[in-house]
């Protein structure tokens, strides 16, 4: 890798693949800011159900926000430690991310069995609709970012941080960082307005 330039400002597969990976995750924004637009609107629609003051916890949610801002610091030292070629602090850092993305994704997912066997589901009112539908689409990236992390640890264990792996890092690392991004933003609307 010592003929790589970086930052990179040639046309080449690395700034192609970052580029095009920017377009997918602004793709990705305007998917969540249409959610976030659904929930705002409905957010008051309970239909005589339980409202988020009664089913929602800002103390769980601190919890889980707290978590993906330390998996989204893990996931850029392991994409540091890519940059400098080291394949042990690289596959290190990424499994701690690994195992942090999966306490969050458990943690979503016993949110969501809580509030069922309460007997409330998404089709109990518009604003549980739009609850599960903007949670659950963070859940869905979770899981994905979960999956997509080993795949990236079984090459670069068996062929080392080449310029291959390390455009897939990269694009593994801004996807982690834009979970984060996304869960900031639902803390805030969802938990932190929205549960007094």
């Amino acid at each position: 890798m010592s003929h790589e330039h970086y930052p990179d400002t040639h046309h080449d597969p690395y700034s192609k693949t970052l580029f095009g990976f920017w377009l997918f995750l602004l793709t990705d924004f305007i998917l969540f800011g249409t959610l976030f637009a659904v929930y705002a609107v409905l957010k008051d629609s309970t239909f005589g159900g339980p409202t988020a003051q009664q089913l929602l916890s800002r103390s769980y949610a601190f919890g889980e926000s707290f978590l993906l801002l330390t998996a989204s610091f893990t996931s850029g030292l392991a994409a540091a430690y890519a940059h400098r070629e080291n394949k042990k602090l690289t596959i290190l850092y990424f499994l701690v991310t690994f195992i942090i993305g999966l306490s969050v994704f458990w943690m979503q997912m016993h949110e969501f069995h809580q509030i069922m066997i309460q007997g409330y589901t998404w089709k109990t009112s518009a604003f549980l609709s739009a609850y599960f539908s903007l949670i659950g689409t963070v859940a869905v990236h979770i899981l994905f970012g979960l999956l997509w992390i080993p795949v990236i640890l079984f090459s670069v264990w068996k062929e080392g941080v080449n310029l291959v792996n390390l455009r897939r890092i990269m694009c593994l690392k801004m996807f982690w960082q834009f979970i984060n991004i996304v869960w900031i933003v639902i803390f805030t609307i969802v938990y932190l307005m929205g549960v007094d």
